[in-house]
């Protein structure tokens, strides 16, 4: 692989996905009050949720440095890549876009194009095994943004959260602002539009709430090549994955554990449904 890509761990993608398809991924970092963990690194996923349910503290995230990146890309550059292919999570979520942008811009010499995915999570992670494949294929790093930037206003990314308030202290919380006044014995669906978080709905209880979550898939099952589901410390997961059945096949490997990036925005029990729809258009949308 000339081209190499890389990623940020706010994209979720599981550890061992990453390492076969190499991807490189560059760390934010987990706050606990005074303590601070490197995700992925010091802190994963099993961890961070442990983490969160017994600390007083609530978690903040911090973006990697233009430095951390500068080291990744030259890192890459010394094991003979003659391009790199750098994607992120949303600009209006996080600094990670313009720390890789301020990093790039130091390297001469090899082109490294920076990418705004206008998503998080398996958003992202999507997009980054869609240019990994391009890459395998010989598509130079300008191919391979020109297709990133035509699938990005079809990434779909939906949630059940348990509670807005995570989302309102790390600041995150985008058009959702206009649900806090109503959540009483609500729950919340979101959606990520436009690199912003959105409402997506508001129903009465939990289950209701994942019979929606279900009904959204349904209503785009005709656009959905694959499927990926996110799992947020959710005790009731088993009964949300019946809900897709007959309607989307969801293979074990299709089950992301969401991570200390995104869960400390969306907080224990969120469920979310990830996809990359055949046509542009409608809710849940990168760009407008």
């Amino acid at each position: 692989m000339s081209v190499r890509v890389v990623t940020d761990t706010a994209a979720d993608l599981p550890p061992a996905l990453a390492a076969s398809r190499q991807i490189e991924t560059v760390p934010l970092t987990v706050r606990f009050g005074a303590e601070s963990y490197v995700s992925g690194v010091e802190l994963d996923a099993d961890a961070f949720w442990e983490k969160l349910r017994t600390s007083n503290e609530a978690p903040a995230t911090a973006a990697p440095s233009a430095g951390d990146f500068q080291r990744k890309y030259e890192e890459l550059i010394g094991q003979g890549a003659t391009g790199i292919v750098s994607l992120h999570l949303s600009s209006k979520l996080s600094a990670t876009y313009q720390s890789a942008s301020v990093a790039a811009n130091e390297i001469s010499g090899t082109p490294i194009e920076v990418f705004d995915t206008l998503s998080v999570s398996a958003g992202t992670g999507l997009l980054a095994l869609r240019a990994a494949d391009m890459a395998d294929a010989g598509a130079s790093g300008k191919d391979i943004v020109a297709e990133l930037g035509a699938l990005r206003d079809r990434v779909r990314l939906f949630g059940v959260i348990d509670t807005l308030e995570y989302l309102r202290l790390g600041g995150r919380i985008g058009g959702a602002q206009a649900l806090l006044g109503t959540m009483l014995k609500m729950k919340p669906v979101i959606a990520l539009h436009d690199g912003v978080v959105e409402p997506a709905g508001r129903v009465r209880t939990r289950a209701k709430a994942l019979d929606h979550l279900a009904g959204i898939v349904r209503e785009h099952k005709d656009e959905i090549d694959r499927l990926i589901v996110l799992n947020g410390a959710a005790p009731d997961l088993d009964a949300f994955l019946p809900l897709l059945d007959g309607v989307v096949e969801v293979s074990p490997s299709d089950v992301w554990t969401l991570g200390p990036i995104v869960g400390a925005h969306g907080g224990p029990g969120v469920i979310g449904v990830v996809f990359i729809a055949s046509s542009s258009g409608g809710p849940g949308g990168g760009a407008s």
